[in-house]
């Protein structure tokens, strides 16, 4: 890690020289963010206070403004991976866009707090309203037309900058003419007004049309609160909407960060009773939400728009604007501040200032074709929360682990399913890890964003400590299912349709894609230490089926290979120092090997991974553990932890496995 970190400093400098040959300067600026004199009193495990929040929002908007030199200069940064837009001229205008209403989510808080603020010489209030001016203004390279035609990304960036004209209203709008303002509005309310997408799209068109109304504008009332039924419509239960159709963290940085903004700037004024029925909706989280984190505060790497990173937390601040229920607002506050910090002290977060279109470092996989460079400071929501007072709880309460502390007990493991979606968060002491299950269900075929159907949807689980490893050409795949099709190539599951969640046990069905006679009934049971799988996979012709473990990226040494004996017979055992993983074939499986990918995984170019497979001619049962243990380079697998099955009984028609677990615990799964 620590060669990584000097190759993307020497990187960045050798970016910064190149930058000025080419007529452009960007100021050097740390890599890595530095909490300074952190306030351990109240924030014992960060340091982090709503100052400290000020000093890192300062430091991610520093580094866009590296770019600005006059008041005229766009939000343009340089183009990372190929897969991303723009590609070609007639992109570039929304790019700019882009960087202009997304940074100003950092920037309107910080603004709201310090409104002669400067960066890089220039005054950014200054700035954003000579932005925000030009925008109707057909002179300028800033101008936006109006509409023409169906729904645009132009609508979802005009939607987002309503929020932050409210947001820091006395600073962005107030001191605009009449004329500039009518220009503005006459601008917005020709995409507010116009159409949509039945997904969080309709939410962009609600702030347009709600800030414009605020403002004293005649709108759309009827297609305002149209848009805001439909909105509602979506919810699902337990804190989730369905964002047609997905689960994810968009959810969350969607409709339950814009929920409760839209309740607490418009809703509680214009609409009361759709206003609270959104808080109510955000309070509806606090039983589940908080435990997708890990025990370390830290996000798991799950979903589209991973990019995004932080946003993730923008919800949780957002709770104050609902007094209805309790909330431990240090866990909170020590889950916002832990997961910001997972990547602003990361030197690999930034690549010439800018946040880097990856997880950790860029990673091509994770990244959707609609996204551009500026697209990443959708992050900046995550400092919505610094509309807070700094006499809210959010700020004041002393930090603490939650259920960590006492609750979540290590030996044990604990799983909260969610009915409304089929969500399954599961939480792991004695690691600290937290685990997501949640939905797929679309072809490569139909899917034209090449987003759903792939590893960012597809794995069988995701878990906080070990980010997903993308598939391999040659069968390295992690944490899912491959089976060799009818051309050769090895294809993952991703047809999963939820069956059921009792006793422990996480049901789904999956077919093949491209061979709907293949099919998969799979059961997963967490343990304390990771996963008992008990699998039943039916093929109609011979072929090849292959599973996956975690993956483990390379960290300051090379990935070290062991053998233990476990039940007569030599299972691998890979460590990189901090975890070591083991799988542990108990039924059906012919072989395990290890595989050491380069080019797959978002932490490291090389990582290790234990797989393993069979070749099947009907149906069989598949009986593996995936274990893992954190080890930090000293403690490795007991023989106790190495053995929690005490037997297994599959039964002769392959329709009953009974699995006696060594906690004196049994699991009966049955099958078709």
């Amino acid at each position: 890690m620590r060669r990584r970190a000097l190759k993307n400093s020497v990187a960045g400098i050798l970016a910064l020289f190149v930058l000025s040959l080419l007529g452009g300067s960007v100021a050097a600026q740390e890599n890595v963010f530095t909490v300074q004199q952190p306030d351990y009193q109240r924030s014992p495990y960060t340091g982090m206070t709503r100052q400290h929040w000020i000093q890192a929002g300062e430091y991610l908007l520093q580094g866009a403004f590296n770019y600005i030199h006059t008041l005229d200069d766009q939000m343009y940064f340089p183009k990372q991976l190929d897969k991303t837009y723009p590609n070609n001229d007639g992109q570039v205008p929304v790019a700019k866009l882009e960087g202009l209403a997304r940074t100003l989510f950092v920037a309107a808080p910080l603004l709201k707090d310090n409104p002669d603020l400067v960066m890089n010489g220039i005054k950014v209030a200054d700035y954003y309203r000579h932005q925000l001016v030009n925008l109707s203004n057909p002179k300028s390279k800033s101008y936006i037309p109006h509409r023409k035609g169906g729904p645009s990304q132009t609508l979802l960036e005009l939607g987002s900058l309503a929020i932050s004209m409210k947001a820091a209203q006395a600073i962005l709008w107030d001191p605009l003419t009449k004329a500039q303002k009518d220009s503005l509005a006459a601008t917005m309310l020709s995409y507010g007004e116009g159409p949509t997408i039945g997904s969080n799209w309709m939410f962009f068109n609600v702030f347009i049309l709600s800030f414009m109304k605020d403002q004293g504008y005649v709108v759309n009332d009827d297609y305002l609160e149209s848009n805001l039924k439909k909105l509602l419509a979506r919810y699902r239960g337990e804190g989730w909407y369905n964002d047609a159709p997905a689960y994810d963290y968009y959810s969350a940085w969607a409709y339950q960060t814009y929920g409760p903004i839209w309740a607490e700037m418009f809703g509680k004024k214009q609409y009361p009773q759709l206003a609270q029925q959104f808080l109510a909706n955000q309070h509806d989280m606090v039983a589940n939400y908080p435990y997708m984190f890990s025990r370390d505060g830290k996000m798991n790497m799950w979903g589209r728009s991973i990019c995004y990173r932080f946003a993730s937390v923008a919800p949780l601040a957002l709770l104050e604007y609902d007094q209805s229920g309790e909330v431990n607002y240090g866990w909170i506050r020590r889950i916002a501040s832990s997961t910001l910090l997972q990547f602003l002290e990361r030197p690999e977060f930034l690549e010439d200032g800018v946040p880097t279109m990856g997880f950790y470092e860029p990673f091509a996989p994770a990244v959707q074709i609609y996204s551009c460079r500026g697209s990443v400071y959708w992050c900046g929501k995550a400092f919505l929360s610094l509309l807070l007072p700094e006499d809210a709880e959010f700020w004041t309460a002393k930090e603490n682990t939650g259920p960590w502390e006492k609750e979540l007990k290590k030996g044990n493991v604990y799983n909260q399913f969610q009915p409304g979606t089929n969500l399954l968060i599961t939480n792991y002491p004695n690691s600290g890890a937290s685990e997501m299950r949640s939905w797929c269900h679309e072809t490569v075929a139909k899917d034209w964003q090449k987003f759903r159907s792939t590893e960012n949807y597809n794995k069988l689980a995701y878990n906080t400590e070990f980010p997903w490893m993308a598939d391999g050409n040659n069968g390295e795949i992690s944490m899912n299912y491959g089976t060799k099709n009818k051309k050769g190539e090895w294809e993952v599951l991703r047809l999963y349709t939820f069956q059921s969640f009792k006793d422990g046990i996480y049901r789904r069905d999956a077919v093949l894609e491209t061979d709907s006679t293949v099919k998969y009934q799979l059961a997963d049971i967490p343990l304390p230490n990771g996963i008992l799988r008990v699998d039943k996979v039916s093929v109609s012709e011979p072929t090849e089926i292959c599973l996956g473990h975690y993956s483990l990226p390379r960290l300051n040494t090379n990935i070290q290979e062991t053998s233990r004996k476990v039940d007569r017979q030599e299972v691998p055992v890979l460590s990189n120092g901090e975890y070591e993983l083991a799988m542990i074939p108990l039924a059906g499986w012919n072989k395990v090997y290890t595989m050491y990918p380069e080019g797959l995984h978002p932490v490291s170019n090389q990582c290790g991974l234990i797989m393993t497979s069979d070749k099947l001619t009907d149906s069989k049962i598949y009986v593996m553990l995936q274990l893992w243990k954190k080890n930090d380079g000293k403690n490795t697998f007991s023989k106790k932890e190495l053995s929690p099955v005490k037997s297994i009984r599959i039964s002769e028609d392959k329709k009953q496995v009974i699995i006696q677990l060594s906690a004196k615990e049994t699991k009966t799964i049955l099958f078709q």
